[in-house]
């Protein structure tokens, strides 16, 4: 380990802090840089995510069918001032026992540095006290956070340069250190930018399982799901009732969306025949899809009937897809396919419970939840709880207040022409 050679240092409070600024705005603005340019090659659509980032100071006026780049903007914005936040606060608040740290502590301090930021936000910050916003944790599994937070401490170790003036920087003992730290991180962005040109063209890191008709399969069945998950939500986005629940359903279709885009490319970059539409018989197995007189009821009702049928089948639709999501986990074969279905298993299972209103500290229980399983799928076990009707009977009771309410809205619409 490389020695912090701070023992003779007299440095005060005013050059920290201005140490500590300027580390903030070079490791958040890396963070997104990084999580730009790698988000799609773990089947992410960075619009996507930085519009539910948007939601949390924004809430519902940042979701769109089609992220906004004012939307867009604003996510860039609050996630640059989180990660410099939390410099602040390792390097500031906590600056007595930090800030005398050589870089190869730092660098080794930013993994449990960005496990506990990321969990906090995760699991208090955002979902409860100060911002009170579930999407952020229901939506986006876990470990999203925490990359995200682990690319910015990446930049850690830089703190112990920044802080010396430029005298004391020529007799640095861990200049070394910090020159091939650099270098590697200006490397992993060249990297990922070639990666991210390449991919422009159809040109992905080629495939990487053992069984290519699994995850064939996968992907043109989902494909097949998310076009009609696409169009629920897009009824929804323009007829529910309930303003949340349009909010909702405009969610539904950006990220089904990018989802989709990201499965045809793959599948372009990866497979050199081009993707079988599925069969009537492969439709018909499918677990969640709606057969054609579900969708034709779904249009036809009007309020305020709308808003229950509308949860309803789209819960019906999204247990489907968790179900085959948590196949792809179990079977598949591209390790970048079963990350992606992770991220869907979580988020699908995250959407229902937003459609029915959950949030504050049952949400994240339930986030953690789905974490690691499937929830809503689950057989009934001959021991033990079934926590597959644990998590409806939990949904119910809010499903019912909220349906409730909108009825309530609708009526007092109705007497009032």
């Amino acid at each position: 380990m490389i020695p912090g050679d701070i023992s003779h240092d007299k440095l005060g409070t005013a050059q920290r802090w201005r140490a500590t600024v300027y580390l903030g705005l070079i490791s958040s603005t890396f963070s997104t840089v990084v999580s730009q340019l790698s988000a799609a090659r773990i089947g992410r659509d960075a619009a996507v995510d930085w519009m539910s980032v948007a939601a949390i100071p924004a809430r519902d006026w940042a979701l769109t069918a089609d992220p906004s780049i004012g939307s867009i903007a604003i996510g860039i914005a609050f996630h640059q001032w989180a990660d410099f936040s939390w410099a602040l606060v390792f390097f500031g608040v906590l600056g007595k026992w930090t800030a005398k740290l050589g870089p190869a502590s730092l660098a080794i301090a930013a993994v449990p540095w960005a496990n506990l930021s990321s969990a906090f936000e995760w699991l208090i910050l955002v979902p409860l006290f100060p911002f009170w916003q579930p999407i952020f944790t229901l939506q986006q599994p876990y470990w999203i956070g925490f990359l995200v937070h682990l690319s910015s401490a990446s930049m850690y170790p830089l703190f112990a340069w920044l802080r010396r003036s430029p005298s004391q920087r020529d007799a640095f003992a861990g200049r070394t250190f910090l020159r091939v730290w650099s270098l590697g991180a200006i490397c992993g962005i060249l990297l990922l930018e070639a990666a991210a040109l390449f991919a422009a063209y159809d040109r992905e890191l080629p495939w990487a399982g053992r069984n290519p008709s699994v995850d064939q399969t996968f992907i043109r069945h989902m494909s097949t799901h998310h076009e009609q998950g696409i169009l629920m939500a897009s009824i929804g986005a323009e007829r529910a009732g309930d303003a949340h629940l349009r909010a909702l359903s405009k969610l539904m279709v950006a990220s089904q969306r990018g989802e989709s885009r990201i499965l045809a490319h793959w599948w372009a970059s990866w497979f050199d025949e081009p993707m079988k539409i599925c069969s009537a018989e492969e439709r018909a197995s499918m677990p969640g899809l709606l057969d054609p007189a579900d969708l034709a009821k779904l249009r036809s009702t009007e309020a305020p009937s709308f808003d229950r049928l509308f949860v309803e089948l789209m819960t019906r639709h999204h247990k489907g897809a968790v179900a085959m999501a948590d196949s792809q986990i179990r079977d598949g074969s591209d390790p970048r396919l079963r990350i992606m279905a992770h991220a869907i298993r979580h988020g699908q299972q995250g959407e229902i419970a937003l459609m029915h209103g959950l949030d504050g500290a049952p949400a994240v229980s339930l986030a953690l939840r789905n974490m690691l399983a499937d929830n809503f799928n689950l057989v009934p076990r001959t021991s033990g709880m079934d926590r597959s009707a644990d998590h409806m009977s939990l949904l119910k009771p809010i499903n019912e207040e909220v349906m409730c309410a909108t009825r309530c809205a609708s009526g007092s619409t109705h007497d009032s022409e």
